[in-house]
This record gives C-alpha cells, structure tokens and sequence, in this order.
C-alpha cells in the first residue's frame, strides 16, 4: 500500500501526528453535515405534513348559488350541467344546507344540518358505520354526540321534528370546509325545498380539481354569475410553493455550517504547511517533486471530509429504519 499510494501513507501519518486538530476539523464536518441533513429534513417534513393536513381539501369543489343571480339554491339543470362537467373527473354530492337548534335529553346545542341521500360520499372517512344511502333517521357529528349526549339509537330533535340517530359520524382529524364534527345529517326530502344550497364535487384528484373548478365557471358563468365557484387548490398551490421556499432556505442556513466547517478544514492545512515548513524542505532536497507534496496535503483534506461527512449524515435524523450508516 505504502509503494503504490505513498501520499495516502504520508498523509495518514502526519493526520496521526496531530490527532487532536485534525479531530476538530472532522468534527466541524460532523457538524456542517448534521445541519444540513436536520434542516432538510425538516423542510420536508413540514411540507409533507402540510400536504396530509390540507389534501383533501384541494380534491373539493364547492359550488353555491351566487349573490348576483338573486337566488338562493341550484336547481336541477344546474346539478345537471356540474355532473356533466365533472364525469369521470369526480363524484357529484347535491346538499341542502340550513341551521337549526338540535335538542336531546342531555341539552340543546346549535347544529349545521345538511340534507343529502349519500352521506357515505362525504362524511363517511372509510367508516362502515355510515350508511351508502340515508333514507330515514339522523346521523349527528362527533362534536354534537358529546355535546348532547347522544349516540346510535338516541332521539333527537331537529327544530320540532324527533329523529332517530342511525349513526355518529367519525370525529374529522384534518381541515374541511363542511365542519361535519357539528353537523347533523338528515334525508335530503326532510327539506321543504327543492333546490340545492350547494353541490360538492369530490374530485380524483387536484389536477381534475382545477379541470372541474373552469369546466363549471365556462358552463355556468358563461352569461352571467350565476354561480360561486369555491376551491382551495390554487391555494394549496401557494402553500407547496411556501414550503419549497422554507426549504431553500434552510438548507442555505445549512449551507453556511458547511462553508465554517471548510473553512477549519483550510485553517488546518494553513497551520499544518506553516509548521511543517522544515519537513517540506527536506523532502523537496531529497528529490520529492512540488506536486508530490501538494498531492499529500489534498489527500489530508480529503481524509478529513471522508471521515467527517459519513459521520454526519449517519447522526442526523433518519427518515426511515431502513437507512444504514
């Protein structure tokens, strides 16, 4: 090894020698390494937790009648032309929306009722407990059980009507415009009218989102406003484009430890050629070429970095358990 890599030998032997400073340069690596891998991560992670929090919003489209067309509810033709516009990109639920004073015998509470035949479509969460269809009862959000004390079977009343609770709806971890947690669901012909307060569409996807979003602002809109078209993708967008920048700049914070950590690997070289001064000398009076000396000084730094940087991205958070050092 010593014949056929003699800068390695004699960088290795004066690293040996001045084990406590070049100790400190690889640790300043460890360090600029361990900053960078942390505040990557962590960028990533905040936005990764924003995009769990906040995605389904951005797969919702919430359409209601506009103020400038001087009517308060959808009608038929209306839900007729949302549906052909989101086919295929996305289900179509129709809600009547009203509030009401919601009564059981552990109190009273004030409630949003929507009216709807599916309410497995929107509030369901993946819970067998809600019913595909709703054709009689009551289903109550997971805050209005507790407030009332109710529960599957318990009777309620909504306004002057008594129904019975056929199921509560899952408790809602992430952000959702409908508020389902203080809501009760009844059967859409429990309302006296006709119209639709609003239709949701659930899209596939953020991309069919934005298609169904235009589709029905060209559809509907095309005369006159008569139509309110409501969706958060454009500002989920803003919130990705948000957190990419907090990334960035993070990692430029990070940056910074890494540009200090060569700056101790160069501080070390400096001493470590002032000092050795004499050594130099006499290797270059024995025949040593100038290149030779230069190329064992870069193996020196070199070794410190190999040393250093493993080190550091090993000691910083893993991302899973599969990552091995």
């Amino acid at each position: 090894m010593s014949d056929r890599f003699p800068a390695l030998t004699l960088a290795t032997r004066n690293l040996s020698r001045q084990r406590v400073r070049a100790a400190l340069a690889a640790l300043g690596i460890v360090i600029g390494v361990f900053a960078v891998v942390t505040l990557g991560l962590l960028g990533n992670a905040l936005g990764v937790a924003a995009t769990e929090e906040l995605g389904g919003l951005g797969n919702q489209v919430i359409v209601s009648p506009s103020e400038a067309s001087g009517s308060d509810s959808l009608d038929s033709r209306d839900l007729a032309a949302i549906q052909r516009v989101a086919s295929g990109r996305g289900t179509v639920v129709p809600l009547r929306v009203t509030g009401a004073q919601v009564r059981a015998s552990g109190g009273q509470t004030f409630a949003q009722v929507y009216g709807t035949d599916r309410p497995g479509e929107l509030f369901g969460n993946g819970s067998d407990g809600i019913p595909a269809f709703h054709r009689q009862g009551a289903l109550v959000g997971a805050d209005v059980a507790a407030d009332l004390g109710v529960r599957e079977g318990s009777t309620v009343t909504v306004e002057e009507n008594e129904y019975r609770v056929v199921g509560v709806l899952p408790e809602v971890s992430s952000i959702s415009p409908l508020q389902p947690d203080s809501a009760v669901i009844l059967p859409a012909d429990e309302f006296a009218t006709s119209g639709y307060s609003q239709v949701v569409v659930r899209a596939n996807s953020p991309d069919d989102a934005r298609a169904v979003a235009s589709g029905v602002e060209e559809r509907l809109n095309a005369r006159q406003q008569r139509v309110s078209v409501f969706s958060l993708t454009s500002i989920l967008d803003r919130i990705s484009e948000f957190f990419d920048l907090l990334n960035g700049f993070l990692l430029a914070i990070a940056g910074i430890s890494l540009v200090v950590a060569g700056v101790s690997i160069f501080n070390v070289m400096l001493m470590s050629v002032s000092e050795r001064r004499g050594e130099i000398g006499v290797l270059r009076a024995v025949g040593i070429h100038r290149r030779q000396v230069l190329r064992t000084l870069l193996v020196e730094a070199t070794l410190l970095g190999v040393v250093g940087a493993p080190s550091g991205r090993c000691w910083g958070p893993r991302r899973s358990s599969s990552r091995r050092c």
